[in-house]
C-alpha cells in the first residue's frame, strides 16, 4: 500500500512539475492579451469621444448638464473594471482546471485499478467457497 501511495505522490509531483511552466506561460500570455484588449478598448473610446465630441457639445449646450457625461464615463470605468475582474477570475479558474484535471484523471485510473483488483479478489473468494461446497457435497 505504501508503494502505491508513493507512486501516486510521485505522479502528482511530476504532473505539477510538467504543468507548472505551462501555467506560468499561460498566465503571462493571458495578461498580455488583457493589456492588448484594454489598450484597444481605450483606443476605441478615444476615437468614439473624438467623433462624438461635437454631438456631446451640442447636447451639453442644450441641457447644460455636465454631470451626464461624467456619470457616463464613470459607468464605463466601472464596467471595464468589472470585466477585468471577471477575466482574472476566469483565468484563475482555467489555470486550476489545467492543473487539477490530469491529477484527477490519474487518481481516477488508480482507484478504478484498485476496484478491479478488489472485484477480482472477491470473485476468487466466491469461487473458492463454491468449490469447497461442491467438494463437500461430493464427499457426502
Amino acid at each position: 500500500m505504501k508503494a502505491k501511495l508513493l507512486n501516486v505522490l510521485i505522479v502528482c509531483v511530476v504532473t505539477l512539475a510538467v504543468l507548472s511552466p505551462e501555467l506560468i506561460v499561460f498566465g503571462i500570455v493571458w495578461e498580455r492579451h488583457l493589456e492588448l484588449v484594454k489598450s484597444q478598448n481605450l483606443a476605441c473610446e478615444v476615437n468614439n469621444t473624438s467623433t462624438d465630441a461635437p454631438t456631446l457639445a451640442l447636447q451639453t449646450e442644450g441641457t447644460h448638464s455636465p454631470q451626464t457625461s461624467i456619470q457616463f464615463s464613470d459607468r464605463n470605468v466601472v464596467h471595464q473594471m468589472l470585466t477585468v475582474a471577471e477575466q482574472y477570475k476566469f483565468t484563475t479558474i482555467l489555470q486550476w482546471f489545467f492543473l487539477l484535471t490530469p491529477i484527477c484523471i490519474g487518481l481516477g485510473i488508480l482507484f478504478y485499478d484498485r476496484y478491479l483488483v478488489h472485484r477480482a479478489a472477491v470473485l476468487k473468494e466466491q469461487v473458492e467457497m463454491l468449490e469447497r461446497l461442491w467438494q463437500q457435497s461430493i464427499e457426502q
